[in-house]
């Protein structure tokens, strides 16, 4: 066996999880194409996702891993599976207008004694598009194919003491990258400049936890750009008196743990101190919210509410699960910290709490990456809760 994250034992216990659930729902097969899922059943680490992939998993059986052919030699490295259940298929079906590697996958299935069978695929997910399906459909047209999206997404709610020593892992290292920002971020330095000083605390890590590249690069908007979520840097300088958040995250073996804090160069215009005393405050009151049997909507109520008792409101959820991950996102796409939400809250779920506002005329971001303990929430950070404020 080659050195994996974890041990046997836990790859089959995730199988057996997975298969129980295709068996509640009738299915005799699942055929997984998100990465993660791919990685979280068995092992499976590459830059591949960028071409047709995936696990087919059957209710008995070893998984099979089908991808690219020059992709099979990575799956050897870095899986449990042996060659018979490594399958690649030739390079003209990659990018190829009049071939789809779903065409392959369908012969493949057949063979296996599955082309009359309920087999469940990702329908709503990054990695299986439109084209696909129809390929896939019209290859195994006596089968039936059944939406399967986070199926196994599910079942990787609760994380292991092993996934959570690598969450507190990548913890540490986001500490660090915190604490280069407040020490090497000044007025007048180029933006790009202070995102490599980032990048190299992510990948150096911290002592033994070497840094794994994070499934979303970092998130660094200033001033006016800082009232949207989701913009990333440039090579403009850092301003006194505009705010900058940075949405970042450690990873170490894919596991992530993002968290947020916001910069302000000068002196703090009240309005923003107000908003972070508030965000603070609601922040408080969902912590303490979040404990085993409490619903996923409790949590977003108590903070909504104090916060709206304040003078604030957040229209966006508060929270997502998250774990091991690949580009684009870090979250789980499972649950969320929101109105409706009544999935019970469990101990080893783990999320990121996302209580960021954004203002008329730039952005507040502290956020944490909390585990569900049997005793509540625990943040697995220890950067300081509060707004860094230089110069």
């Amino acid at each position: 066996m080659n050195t994996l994250p974890f041990g046997a034992d836990e790859y089959a216990a995730r199988l057996h999880k997975v298969r129980h659930e295709m068996a509640a729902r009738g299915l005799d097969a699942l055929f997984v194409t998100d990465p993660s899922n791919m990685a979280w059943l068995t092992g499976y680490d590459g830059w591949s996702f960028y071409v047709h992939q995936g696990v087919l998993l059957r209710l008995d059986g070893d998984p099979i891993w089908w991808g690219r052919a020059m992709d099979a030699a990575g799956a050897l490295r870095t899986t449990y599976m042996l060659d018979d259940d490594i399958i690649g298929y030739d390079d003209t079906y990659v990018q190829n207008p009049v071939k789809h590697p779903m065409e392959n996958l369908a012969n493949l299935i057949a063979d296996r004694g599955l082309a009359s069978a309920r087999i469940g695929v990702e329908m709503d997910n990054y990695y299986f598009t439109a084209a696909a399906f129809l390929s896939l459909q019209a290859g195994v047209a006596q089968a039936t194919l059944i939406d399967a999206t986070a199926l196994v997404n599910w079942q990787r709610a609760v994380k292991s003491d092993t996934e959570i020593s690598y969450m507190r892992a990548a913890a540490r290292i986001v500490e660090n990258m915190h604490a280069v920002i407040r020490d090497k971020a000044e007025p007048g330095m180029r933006k790009n400049d202070l995102i490599a000083d980032i990048y190299h605390a992510a990948i150096t890590g911290v002592d033994d936890y070497w840094g794994d590249y994070p499934a979303i690069v970092p998130m660094a908007p200033s001033g006016a750009d800082a009232t949207a979520p989701h913009l990333t840097w440039d090579n403009s300088p850092l301003k006194s008196g505009e705010s900058t958040f940075f949405e970042i995250s450690g990873t170490y073996r894919r596991y992530h743990c993002p968290q947020s804090r916001t910069l302000f160069f000068g002196k703090v215009p009240q309005k923003y101190l107000d908003a972070q005393a508030a965000v603070l405050d609601a922040t408080s009151a969902g912590l303490e919210a979040a404990r085993p049997g409490a619903l996923c909507e409790d949590v977003a109520f108590a903070f909504n509410n104090r916060l709206k008792t304040l003078g604030y409101t957040k229209d966006s959820r508060c929270g997502y699960p998250i774990g091991l991950s690949y580009p684009p996102d870090w979250g789980e796409r499972t649950m969320s910290f929101r109105a409706g939400d009544k999935t019970p809250l469990e101990p080893g779920m783990t999320f990121h709490f996302m209580p960021a506002l954004w203002l008329d005329d730039g952005g507040l971001e502290t956020t944490e990456t909390i585990l569900v303990t049997e005793n509540g929430a625990e943040c697995l950070c220890t950067t300081p809760r509060e707004l860094v404020i230089k110069g």
